[in-house]
């Protein structure tokens, strides 16, 4: 691969959540926060909405990995397109719950119950975080609200955090669910990279993947990146690790505009919407010509 080529010590452009890339952009950074804050402070239902490919997977595993150094038992639920009893199940296998053989949900519960109440009474705090939450059927977001109850005087026993695409917020004003909703305390948004944002995001994972030289990515590139990727992160790993191929190919040691725009031919989401955006500009361009054309003939009919 180009990895030695360009003198790094891995690959950069990965689109694994791997946390030590992890990038504290504006709207990133301050789901970060809230997340911490809301967690030390014992809050009940979180949320955290973003568009596919913006990082919620690995917002969600940095902060597991932050709680995991403080007094916090955590579990991590992936996929939750799980009916309520199979989700109360895996919640209870991340935990690490002992409840008896072939249980009911009456003896899941309990089994639930008691290790919350013990884990509170050993000062420590639990967190479940359940990723495209977007895809919970209704009734297992319902079992999730139930097993939320339990709390003392100042503080729920279980927290929850819900990663999900927008998706999500069309589910959670389901009159059905309509408790649940009330009980989220914080709800943040992850945005897309501005342009700039873009210029730092590549600095930094290239800055982690060991490279130490001049500029690597041209300007204009850099631009056609942002445009092509609509500052989707995923999208410029996907487009950034392609045009690193492409100029290896080549034997360059500075990525164009020239490879980039190959890395978006190549690259079916960017490649739709960029001639997408081509197709527009060009509409915008004919129809100035339009107009441009008919203010050009009422002039000359006036002054005829």
């Amino acid at each position: 691969m180009y990895a030695n080529h360009y003198r790094l010590k891995e690959l950069p452009f990965s689109i694994t959540p791997d946390t030590q890339f992890f990038f504290r952009h504006s709207s990133c950074l301050e789901a970060y926060n809230t997340l911490l804050v809301a967690a030390r402070s014992g809050e009940g239902f979180l949320k955290v909405v973003g568009e596919v490919g913006t990082g919620k997977t690995l917002l969600c595993r940095k902060f597991l990995n932050q709680l995991e150094t403080e007094s916090f038992v955590t579990a991590f639920i992936p996929n939750p397109y799980l009916e309520p009893m199979t989700l109360l199940l895996a919640v209870a296998d991340e935990l690490g719950v002992v409840y008896p053989e072939n249980p009911n949900q009456h003896l899941l519960l309990k089994a639930l119950t008691e290790f919350l109440i013990a884990t509170h009474a050993d000062g420590k705090r639990v967190v479940l975080c359940l990723d495209e939450a977007q895809a919970m059927p209704t009734e297992s977001l319902e079992a999730l609200r139930l097993l939320t109850n339990l709390e003392t005087e100042s503080r729920k026993l279980l927290q929850v955090v819900l990663f999900g695409q927008p998706e999500l917020d069309v589910k959670l004003d389901d009159p059905a669910i309509r408790q649940l909703k009330q009980r989220i305390t914080f709800s943040c948004n992850l945005g897309t990279l501005t342009l700039p944002d873009v210029e730092y995001y590549l600095a930094h994972r290239l800055g982690i993947a060991g490279y130490r030289g001049p500029r690597l990515f041209a300007r204009e590139a850099v631009q056609l990146l942002h445009r092509a990727s609509r500052g989707v992160p995923r999208l410029i790993n996907i487009l950034a690790h392609k045009s690193l191929m492409a100029g290896f190919g080549e034997g360059a040691r500075y990525i164009t505009e020239r490879y980039v725009k190959i890395a978006i031919v190549d690259t079916e989401s960017a490649h739709t919407q960029f001639s997408a955006w081509r197709r527009y500009w060009l509409r915008l361009g004919m129809l100035l010509t339009v107009l441009a054309a008919s203010a050009g003939a009422l002039a000359w009919a006036h002054w005829s």
